[in-house]
């Protein structure tokens, strides 16, 4: 292994704007997450199928602020 595995290849949402996102970063067992505008700060990692539950939940409306 050659180490170029092991580095995250970050990206950033084409719907983004503004630099208010994150970045993501998937791996063999994990998808990571930071800030983008701090892309020194903390990382946080989940677990595939926990970050998919995520995304489809932010895709249903799970989230929702409602008043």
């Amino acid at each position: 292994m050659d180490g170029r595995e092991d580095t995250p290849r970050w990206r950033t949402s084409t719907r983004s704007s503004g630099g208010a996102c994150v970045e993501v970063a998937p791996q063999r067992d994990t998808i990571l997450v930071r800030d983008s505008k701090d892309r020194h700060g903390p990382i946080l990692a989940f677990d595939r199928a926990v970050f998919a539950a995520f995304i489809d939940g932010v895709t249903h409306g799970e989230f929702d602020l409602r008043n």
